[in-house]
């Protein structure tokens, strides 16, 4: 825990949860996630949508669904992934400061939160459901808290933020707080909801005038095109073989064509990386990459549906930030995905 994190727990009267010091005892590594069916919730970005429950403990996946209904700003995938972050999936989990369980709840907020939501007689945050399910409270009860300080999407984000350094904090800082520590903590679990996040088509169509669908969502700016340029990391004038799109870390990166995935792992340079093939068109054999990811969601021969979540923006292999890389091959060859998404 913070100094400033637990100056805030005094003057609000309320935890301050174990996130930092569960990030003392827990390494900070790369997930790397594969798909598979899990609750038949619909999809939507920041982890409010479905639940991969293939990559959670199956005695815990049924406390996470449940944990995850408790309000519309956190889903379950949020708290798969924040349980991960804080306690590796270890419910006997004790922090250097005393925080306990799955949800590295500290003593003194636990009499707040904690319920006999198991039913088994006792309240502890050793005890699976009583953990999980008051974590979803303190969740949903810190989004409520900085929605006034919520910039369109970022209310999972600052809520995050608040569960590591409190709310006043966020208040404070009229947003994300600028502590190492916590953007820290946030871009981790960010990066995990991809793995824990359903993987499911969301019947999403190529729009008309293009031939591919946006492989991430909205409007993206276009920060480095098509062509040569000088490496940012390595310094070479070479070819870049695709488009960059500004994007969040964590943000969903989706499937921009039916397909079926022929790579997906680590590749030197473009880090994590998803291959996608898309049969013949015109005569021609067209795949899509997708790279630098910090979560894969996808294993190789699956198939895919356009807008399929195939893993999440991150900064892996030869990158200097967050952003989506996307490219478009010919037969093998790198060509320009600009006119397959409409761009100019």
């Amino acid at each position: 825990m913070t100094k400033s994190g637990e100056a805030v727990s005094k003057s609000a009267g309320v935890w301050v949860a174990g996130g930092a010091a569960a990030m003392v005892v827990v390494p900070i590594v790369l997930f790397v996630g594969i798909a598979g069916e899990g609750a038949k919730t619909p999809e939507a970005p920041g982890g409010t949508g479905g639940l991969n429950s293939k990559q959670v403990p199956a005695a815990y996946a049924p406390w996470v669904l449940k944990s995850g209904k408790q309000c519309k700003d956190i889903g379950p995938a949020v708290i798969a992934a924040q349980i991960e972050a804080e306690s590796g999936w270890n419910p006997k989990a004790v922090s250097p400061v005393g925080a306990e369980g799955l949800s590295q709840f500290m003593p003194g907020t636990w009499k707040t939160w904690g319920r006999d939501d198991d039913h088994n007689g006792t309240i502890s945050p050793y005890d699976a459901g009583d953990a999980i399910m008051a974590q979803g409270r303190y969740d949903c009860a810190l989004a409520e808290q900085i929605k006034p300080y919520a910039k369109g999407d970022n209310v999972v984000d600052l809520a995050l933020a608040a569960y590591n350094a409190g709310p006043g904090a966020v208040q404070q800082y009229g947003g994300m707080p600028p502590y190492d520590e916590t953007t820290a903590y946030v871009a981790r679990i960010k990066s995990l909801i991809a793995k824990y996040e359903q993987a499911a088509g969301s019947g999403t169509k190529v729009p008309p005038g293009q031939k591919m669908a946006m492989p991430v969502d909205g409007n993206p700016p276009v920060t480095s095109p098509y062509g040569m340029r000088v490496h940012p990391v390595t310094g070479q004038y070479k070819l870049h073989t695709g488009i960059d799109f500004g994007a969040k870390m964590g943000d969903p990166m989706k499937a921009a064509l039916d397909g079926k995935v022929t790579f997906a792992g680590w590749s030197t340079g473009y880090g994590n990386r998803v291959v996608i093939s898309h049969g013949t068109i015109d005569g021609k054999k067209v795949s899509t990459t997708y790279n630098h990811m910090s979560a894969i969601n996808v294993s190789v021969g699956q198939e895919v549906k356009t807008g399929t979540q195939v893993g999440a923006v991150g900064s892996t292999g030869y990158s200097t930030g967050a952003h989506c890389h996307f490219e478009v091959q010919l037969d093998g060859e790198y060509v320009n995905p600009a006119p397959w998404l409409g761009l100019k």
